[in-house]
């Protein structure tokens, strides 16, 4: 059976917008999935299906969660493989602010369009720099994270689609954790 990653989007943020990560887990074990596993609070999971689609997982979760938690939760799935090559190619990108900018991934629900490509690497408004790696997006900001401009809504509409972002550091960690070599 094929193993998932699945990425949900503002989870767990403030006193809103709650998942138990433990309660989830069984919910998802109850509803068909296997070797479910979290890490962290904010929506990292792996887990097992039969289901051999990213997408038919995302719609899984995703209703899982609409009936469960009363709000819409969108879902990114990526394969160990995928996640795998992701970290890969981010980790050969030279900084593409400075060497102490901070590094996230945004895994983006639709691949990009060519023209969201263009507007996602062209954004310069602020000392932050996108590089769109595949279907998701490598983001540097010198300000962080919580001040960063080309976040939440202004990164969905130059992506095109919903996103969700975790720090470098945690995708890195999930890529040692989670993925096949």
């Amino acid at each position: 059976m094929p193993r998932h990653l699945a990425f949900l989007r503002a989870v767990n943020l403030g006193r809103v917008r709650k998942v138990p990560m433990a309660e989830l887990r069984e919910r998802l074990t109850g509803a068909g999935f296997t070797d479910v596993e979290t890490h962290l609070q904010t929506g990292n999971i792996a887990l097992t299906s039969t289901m051999r689609s990213g997408t038919k997982v995302e719609a899984a979760i995703e209703d899982l969660l609409s009936t469960w938690c009363g709000f819409e939760v969108p879902t990114m799935v990526r394969s160990p493989r995928e996640l795998h090559d992701l970290a890969r190619q981010v980790a050969s990108i030279p900084p593409l602010l400075t060497a102490d900018a901070r590094r996230y991934v945004a895994f983006v629900k639709s691949e990009p369009s060519r023209s969201a490509r263009d507007a996602l690497t062209a954004y310069d408004a602020t000392p932050e720099r996108a590089r769109v790696v595949g279907r998701d997006v490598l983001l540097e900001y010198d300000s962080g994270f919580p001040n960063a401009k080309l976040a939440g809504a202004r990164l969905e509409k130059l992506a095109g689609s919903a996103v969700t972002t975790r720090d470098l550091k945690v995708v890195r960690t999930l890529d040692e954790r989670w993925s096949t070599t």
